[in-house]
């Protein structure tokens, strides 16, 4: 057994020897190499050609956990390979330590790479270029929109002229509003404005009470029954908004009296009669306008004031039955 663990033993090594080799003669050029770069960057910290005093104290501490890691790892390296046991050597623990610092550390670095990455390239071109896009600085020029310096130059152009602002302005000219966004309806003919409010009044006539009633009627689809009228569904709502404030901001909303008029009409059966006798025009449906026009009230004339004033009016006295 011994002879077989021995012969075992043997071509392990020939087999993992050459390149541990290799790997090692790889070691000592990136020694040597990183040697004469740390030396030749402390001859100028020395020197006062290179100031560290403006970096980042992030990439300080990644530098001192990564050098430590180096250390600590040689150093176990260095022991198994003397052939001594790391169990319980101080240096695994510190390994593990420094180990998940590193990993939990790895966020930070990945929000920082784009400031490093532009600080990095600062320091190696020297200088920056104003029309670089990695220049994230925010510039007040930029925000000055096109139309108010078209209007500083008119204004200027009218100042040098002489003329006053009220004789230059144009009827009909449109100027867009420049605290809120409004729709511009001014290229709209009569036709246009026409359709749009036929189109709305079909749409009121689509979503009015006999049409739900036919829908509800012909179709196969459930019906939803509900004996609750818009205003006291409206009601309803603004009452639980009202609560919501309340609950949300701990205070009590004053009620004024016409809420409280508006609350105790929609509470009783004083609306019951609009509600019933409530359609809706649905006249658009069929060709009209579905424009709802009001009946005016013919004014009482004064022809005929005094005229046939004791026209069947009973002068006579009633007759005493016997």
């Amino acid at each position: 057994m011994s002879f077989a663990k021995a012969a075992a033993l043997e071509e392990m090594l020939e087999k993992d020897l050459p390149q541990a080799m290799r790997l090692l003669a790889e070691m000592n050029q990136s020694v040597e190499s990183v040697t004469k770069l740390v030396d030749n960057m402390l001859s100028k910290v020395k020197k006062g050609e290179m100031s560290t005093d403006s970096g980042l104290s992030f990439l300080e501490m990644k530098y001192h956990m990564l050098l430590s890691y180096l250390i600590n790892i040689t150093y176990v390296v260095l022991r198994k390979v003397s052939g001594h046991k790391i169990e319980g050597d101080p240096a695994i623990d510190r390994l593990v330590e420094i180990r998940t610092v590193l990993e939990r550390i790895r966020p930070i670095d990945t929000k920082l790479k784009y400031q490093i990455d532009k600080l990095v390239k600062v320091a190696v071109t020297g200088s920056t270029d104003e029309n670089d896009p990695s220049r994230f600085r925010a510039n007040p020029d930029n925000f000055a929109s096109k139309l108010d310096n078209s209007d500083e130059e008119d204004d200027s152009d009218e100042d040098s002229d002489g003329k006053s602002e009220s004789k230059d302005k144009k009827p009909g000219v449109y100027v867009p509003p420049k605290l809120a966004a409004v729709h511009y309806d001014g290229d709209e003919t009569a036709l246009t404005r026409q359709e749009k409010q036929l189109e709305r009044a079909k749409k009121r006539a689509l979503q009015s009470s006999v049409m739900q009633e036919l829908r509800e009627e012909y179709m196969d689809t459930p019906t939803e029954i509900s004996q609750v009228s818009a205003g006291q569904t409206a009601l309803s709502r603004q009452q639980k908004e009202r609560e919501e404030y309340e609950e949300t901001y701990f205070t009590r909303l004053p009620v004024t009296k016409e809420q409280k008029h508006k609350s105790r009409r929609l509470a009783t059966l004083g609306t019951l009669g609009d509600d019933l006798t409530r359609f809706g025009d649905i006249s658009v449906l069929e060709g009209g306008s579905g424009v709802s026009q009001g009946k005016k009230r013919k004014a009482p004339s004064g022809k005929g004031k005094g005229k046939g004033k004791g026209k069947g009016k009973k002068t006579g006295k009633k007759r005493k039955l016997n």
